[in-house]
């Protein structure tokens, strides 16, 4: 398997909602695995929590998330961003449609200086998403 580059996103909590929101975007195979499947009776609290979940999709995406450990502190910022980018427009624009509802777009999908069709937003979980659809090359 050769390497490979995803995100990997931490929750407070909703990450099984968020991985459940995201396979219905983007399709795939996910699996989850809780705390309480890993530390059973220690898991307490947690034990429903994701400790790690990926989504693998027929695209070649992958996307892991996980619910913070318990006794940890969930720290969210603004540097992270998952960017999607190909030349299927017709599928790139499903995801765009998908991502944006619920949550604000940031930079509409639309035309840019550099010929490709790209934009921003923001999902209901606070996540960022670029989407860029290129020009193909002719």
């Amino acid at each position: 398997m050769p390497s490979r580059l995803n995100p990997y996103i931490s929750f407070d909590g909703d990450a099984r909602q968020a991985l459940e929101f995201y396979k219905e975007v983007f399709g795939g195979t996910l699996r989850m695995n809780t705390y309480g499947d890993f530390g059973g009776a220690d898991a307490g609290d947690a034990a429903d929590k994701i400790m790690h979940g990926m989504l693998e999709t027929a695209g070649g995406f992958t996307l892991m998330a996980a619910d913070n450990p318990p006794g940890t502190q969930h720290s969210p910022g603004n540097n992270i961003a998952v960017s999607v980018s190909g030349e299927d427009e017709a599928e790139l624009r499903g995801y765009w449609d998908r991502l944006g509802d619920g949550g604000t777009v940031s930079v509409p999908l639309e035309k840019q200086m550099w010929g490709d069709v790209f934009g921003m937003c923001t999902d209901r979980f606070g996540i960022s998403w670029l989407v860029n659809i290129s020009t193909p090359q002719g």
